[in-house]
């Protein structure tokens, strides 16, 4: 294995030195180091390498981060495809805006707190247990929450992305191969991201479900690709179009179940008030229609009421039929 050293970034790096310069000067104005696929497992101390802005180490075998609190200057690093199980020692670096930590062993997305200059974070592809997925230390995501822009979480059994309803400056977000299953979590999220314009689930669960798409433009005026697919200003158009129709059907026959509520209530009022009894009188051959009173039914029944009078009367009604 190797180890990232002074001495090695001299000998190696790209950047020729001048004759006159001498090894401090040298790399002192060194900005981009590029060590990546070179069996590295640890990083020494470059602390004189002060004006370092870019730092390669992908695919390496590094298994923890550290000597990188000198960077202060650092704006770019890429760190994937390592040994790497925990997001640390990253405090100092307030200038980083690119840091790529895929194809690790990160469990947690953590420490990453007052990086108030972080742009992007990619953490896609961790190598998890069976059954694992990659979790959000709160904290962090709310360090993140008014600077991150772009955030990719590609392939890690991820089933839920509610957490990130936080990150209102987000506007593009890679979720490929992942376990995300409910529509509603999306439109959840959706609501809350108005800065969101570029989202990829492709290969979820979630993308086979009716109306998948359809649900989701409607709840995001700003997201312009979905899935690797541009939304077209006339696609988005027909669907609130849609929308708003089968939302006035909605309405209409809510009115109309009201309406129709409310005049069975005063047909059941009626009958409540008066029971209807046909009459019939042979001498006539036609049936009469009397309407009997709460009191006339107590006498029929046999309790006579005192206050009983010719108001009581029962109403006769001949039937015209």
């Amino acid at each position: 294995m190797v180890r990232l050293t002074l001495d090695l970034i001299a000998k190696k790096s790209n950047l020729k030195s001048r004759k006159e310069e001498t090894t401090l000067q040298y790399l002192k104005k060194i900005t981009h180091i590029n060590f990546s696929a070179k069996n590295i497992d640890a990083i020494e101390d470059l602390s004189l390498c002060k004006n370092l802005s870019v730092l390669y180490l992908y695919d390496n075998c590094i298994s923890q981060i550290t000597n990188l609190n000198y960077a202060t200057n650092l704006t770019h690093l890429y760190l994937q495809n390592n040994c790497i199980s925990c997001i640390e020692n990253l405090g100092s670096l307030k200038k980083l805006e690119k840091l790529y930590l895929g194809g690790n062993y990160i469990a947690v997305i953590e420490g990453l707190e007052g990086l108030e200059g972080l742009r992007e974070l990619h953490v896609e592809s961790q190598r998890l247990p069976l059954g694992e997925k990659l979790l959000f230390d709160p904290r962090t995501l709310h360090s993140l929450a008014k600077f991150l822009s772009i955030l990719n979480i590609s392939n890690n059994n991820i089933d839920d992305v509610r957490d990130l309803e936080i990150l209102e400056n987000l506007n593009q977000l890679i979720a490929v191969d992942n376990q995300l299953l409910h529509v509603k979590d999306l439109e959840c999220l959706l609501n809350k991201l108005t800065k969101l314009w570029k989202m990829d689930l492709n290969r979820n669960p979630v993308c086979l479900k009716p109306k998948y798409r359809d649900r989701l433009i409607l709840v995001s005026k700003s997201l312009e690709f979905l899935d690797g697919k541009e939304i077209k200003n006339m696609e988005r158009q027909f669907l609130m179009n849609w929308k708003a129709s089968k939302d006035a059907k909605k309405i209409s026959k809510k009115r109309n179940s009201k309406n129709e509520d409310i005049s069975n209530s005063h047909i059941s009022n009626f009958e409540t008030m008066y029971h209807i009894v046909p009459v019939y009188y042979p001498q006539m051959g036609k049936p009469k229609l009397v309407f009997f009173s709460d009191t006339q039914r107590c006498l029929a029944n046999g309790n006579a009421s005192p206050e009983s009078s010719q108001e009581d009367n029962p109403k006769i009604i001949e039937d015209m039929g």
